[in-house]
């Protein structure tokens, strides 16, 4: 039975388990409660990976009165109210649906995270923190209690059976120790070279990282932005239905990137 909550409540109860003012000073985006509604309570909160029209448009066609995303709508510089950023806050304010944003934190939470579900999907023992960026680690390393292929990688991680944007084959045919850190952090493969990892995990990867990985003999799966950052969100929606008693629905709209 669902039990409708405010905005308010739905702020403090984020901020209760995700570390938002923790990343204040390293993280561009807005973290929090980026467009509120007129007052009205939540019954129903829509999940999805980016703050666009066509999720909002989903969140709307599911009756869901707060959005909560990976990749909000502010990102540190102010933006006109012009183009397709009016539209977008138009929509919401129309279909007074309430915008909640969350970055850094929800790469990095322990449990709830992209880097907790990736590591989880990988079956990651032993974990530590990886990948120091401004000072915090967002990622995770660890190690296999039985060594995996790259190919066995790739399925493990590939949401609802997506290929990903590149598979690097580098390295070893059975890898044993692994670091993940999920969307755009193609560089911090040079981290995983100097922390001896067998195989890096990420979204994306860059032109003049291809070499360093070849020559340092490191596998590397470069996933998708979208399909690494799915788990987090998906994980915070679980945690709710479970914690609030309110319906929730995961809005997919795959970019292929």
């Amino acid at each position: 039975m669902n039990t409708p909550i405010s905005t308010q409540k739905l702020d403090a109860f984020f901020k209760s388990f995700l570390a938002i003012e923790d990343f204040s000073t390293v993280d561009v985006s807005l973290n929090g409660l980026q467009v509120d509604n007129d007052g009205s309570e939540i019954q129903k909160i829509a999940f999805g990976v980016d703050a666009s029209l066509e999720t909002f448009k989903g969140a709307a066609a599911a009756g869901a009165g707060m959005l909560f995303v990976h990749h909000g709508l502010f990102w540190g510089n102010s933006l006109r109210l012009a183009g397709n950023h009016r539209q977008r806050i138009k929509f919401l304010l129309d279909n007074n649906i309430a915008l909640y944003a969350v970055h850094l934190p929800l790469d990095q939470h322990p449990k709830l995270g992209n880097n907790a579900g990736l590591a989880e999907l990988l079956g990651l023992e032993n974990l530590e923190p990886f990948g120091l960026y401004h000072g915090r680690k967002i990622g995770y390393k660890g190690t296999l209690a039985k060594p995996i292929s790259i190919e066995e990688a790739v399925k493990r991680i590939s949401f609802m059976g997506r290929p990903p944007l590149g598979v690097y084959p580098f390295g070893k045919k059975e890898n044993a120790a692994c670091a993940v850190i999920s969307g755009g952090a193609a560089d911090e493969t040079l981290q995983a070279i100097e922390e001896g990892m067998d195989l890096y995990v990420t979204g994306e990867m860059l032109h003049h990282i291809y070499h360093e990985a070849r020559e340092a003999r490191i596998n590397l799966v470069a996933g998708g932005h979208y399909s690494t950052e799915v788990w987090g969100v998906r994980k915070v929606m679980e945690y709710c239905g479970r914690e609030l008693s309110l319906e929730c629905e995961f809005i997919d709209i795959p970019t292929g990137l």
